[in-house]
C-alpha cells in the first residue's frame, strides 16, 4: 500500500468520522463543529489564507482587519456547509423544509412548462449542496454536473450523499451527452461556474478584473434554447436558510456564437458578483479565481 493510498484512506475515514459525529449531535452543535473546523483552517492551519486575503483586498478593497474578519467567517461558513452536507443520510423532507425556505421557485415552474429543463447556475456560495438537496426534495428534478475528486473513496461518498437526496449525477467525462439528455427530459442541470477556466474559458469582468470563466453553462443554454437560472442559499441565522431563485436569463442569438456565450456568461457572472458583494462571507475566497488573467498571486508562489 503506497503513501497516496494511505493518505486517501485517512481522508476518507476522517470524513466519515466527522459525518457520523455531526449526525448524532444536535443541529446547532453540528454547526458549531463546522464553524470550529473553519476557524482552524483559517487561523491555525492557515490554509490558503494569503490567497483569500489577496482576493478580498483586490475585490472589496476594505481595511485589513475587515478582510480578516470576512475571511474567517467565509471559512466558518464553508465548515458549516460541509457539516450540513454530511447530514444528508439522516435528513428527510420534513427536516430539510424546517431548515430552509424558498423564494422565486416559480421561475423553475415557468421554465419547465416550456417542455424543456433549464441550466441552474450557482457558485461555491453558502451551503450550495443543501440548496440542491432542498430543491430535489421539493420535487424539482435536478442533476448535478460534478468533477471527479482525486480521492475516489471520498468522491464516491459525496455522490452517495447526493443520490440519497434524489439528486442525479452527471460526470464531467460524459457531460455533453448527459446534459442534453437531462434538459430534453425537463430536468434542471446544476453547474458551479465561479472558478478559473484557464485557456478554455471565456473572459468576462468579475469584480472589475478579467476572469476566465467556464463556457459550459452558456454554451448548453444557447444550444438547447433553455434559460440560465441563478440560485443562491443565504444563511439567515443558525436555524433557517433562504433559497433565492432569480429570474431566467436569456440572450438573443447572433451568428457570433462565441460572443453570445461571452454575453450570457457575463450576465450571470454579474448576478453572482452582486450576491457576493451583499454576502461576502458566503463565497469561497481561497480559490485563485483570477490566476490565468492577472498576476495577483505571484507573491503566493
Amino acid at each position: 500500500m503506497n503513501s497516496r493510498t494511505i493518505k486517501h484512506r485517512i481522508e476518507y475515514w476522517i470524513t466519515c468520522l466527522v459525518g457520523a459525529l455531526a449526525r448524532i449531535i444536535p443541529y446547532p452543535l453540528a454547526l458549531a463543529l463546522g464553524s470550529l473546523l473553519g476557524w482552524l483552517a483559517f487561523d491555525v492551519l492557515r490554509v490558503r489564507r494569503k490567497v483569500t486575503l489577496i482576493n478580498l483586498r483586490n475585490s472589496l478593497g476594505k481595511k485589513k482587519d475587515g478582510l480578516v474578519s470576512i475571511g474567517r467567517k467565509a471559512y466558518q461558513n464553508v465548515g458549516k456547509s460541509m457539516v450540513e452536507y454530511s447530514l444528508f443520510p439522516s435528513l428527510d423532507k420534513e427536516k430539510i423544509f424546517s431548515m430552509v425556505e424558498f423564494e422565486g421557485v416559480e421561475h423553475f415552474d415557468e421554465a419547465l412548462r416550456r417542455g424543456k429543463g433549464a441550466i441552474l447556475v450557482t457558485g461555491h456560495f453558502g451551503s450550495w449542496e443543501l440548496m440542491g438537496a432542498a430543491l430535489s426534495q421539493k420535487g424539482y428534478p435536478i442533476d448535478f454536473l460534478v468533477g471527479e475528486q482525486h480521492n475516489l473513496l471520498v468522491d464516491n461518498l459525496m455522490n452517495d450523499y447526493r443520490r440519497s437526496m434524489g439528486i442525479g449525477i452527471i460526470k464531467m467525462g460524459a457531460a455533453a451527452k448527459g446534459i442534453i439528455k437531462a434538459v430534453k427530459s425537463s430536468r434542471l442541470v446544476a453547474m458551479l461556474s465561479d472558478q478559473d477556466a484557464g485557456s478554455d474559458g471565456t473572459v468576462v469582468e468579475f469584480f472589475g478584473r478579467p476572469a476566465s470563466t467556464p463556457k459550459g453553462p452558456a454554451a448548453f443554454a444557447l444550444k438547447m434554447d433553455v434559460p440560465i437560472i441563478m440560485g443562491f442559499i443565504i444563511r439567515e441565522n443558525q436555524k433557517k436558510q433562504r433559497i433565492i431563485i432569480e429570474e431566467p436569463i436569456f440572450v438573443e442569438k447572433t451568428p457570433d456564437k462565441e460572443e453570445d456565450i461571452r454575453k450570457l456568461t457575463q450576465a450571470y457572472t454579474r448576478v453572482l458578483e452582486e450576491y457576493i458583494r451583499k454576502y461576502p462571507d458566503h463565497w469561497f475566497w481561497p480559490h485563485r479565481r483570477w490566476k490565468s488573467t492577472t498576476k495577483e498571486y505571484q507573491s503566493t508562489d
